[in-house]
C-alpha cells in the first residue's frame, strides 16, 4: 500500500477520534440534572415517559458514540504495532479501496461477507 495512503487515512482516523470524544464530552456534559418540576399531577406520567425516552435515547447516542471511539481507537493502535490493514480472520492485506471507506475495517471483503452470511445463518 502507498504509504501516502496510510497517512492520510491515519490523519482521518485521528480527526475522527477528536470529534467523537468531542461529541461524547458534549452529550455527558450535557445530560439533565435530576430535579424536576414540581407540576400538575395529570401531566406528570406524560413527562416521566418522555423523560425516560429521552434518557434511551441519549444512552443509545452514548453507546454509539463509545463503540465508535472504541473501533478508531483500535484502528490507531494497529497503526502503532504496524499491522494496519491486516485482516484479523485470514491475515490477508484489506484492499484499499476498503479501508478509505471504512478506515476502522478489521475484516476483507471476503471475511466480512462471511461473517455477515454466516450471522444471518444463526438468525435463521
Amino acid at each position: 500500500m502507498n504509504t501516502t495512503n496510510y497517512k492520510i487515512i491515519r490523519l482521518r482516523l485521528e480527526k475522527d477520534r477528536k470529534r467523537l470524544a468531542e461529541q461524547l464530552e458534549q452529550l455527558r456534559a450535557s445530560r439533565p440534572t435530576e430535579n424536576r418540576r414540581e407540576g400538575s399531577p395529570f401531566g406528570k406520567r406524560e413527562e416521566e415517559a418522555t423523560e425516560t425516552a429521552e434518557l434511551e435515547n441519549r444512552l443509545a447516542l452514548e453507546k454509539r458514540l463509545i463503540d465508535q471511539l472504541a473501533d478508531v481507537d483500535n484502528a490507531l493502535a494497529k497503526f502503532e504495532k504496524g499491522n494496519y490493514g491486516i485482516c484479523e480472520s485470514c491475515g490477508n492485506p484489506i484492499d484499499i479501496d476498503r479501508l478509505e471507506a471504512l478506515p476502522q475495517a478489521t475484516l476483507c471483503m471476503s471475511c466480512k461477507a462471511a461473517q455477515s452470511k454466516n450471522a444471518k445463518t444463526k438468525q435463521s
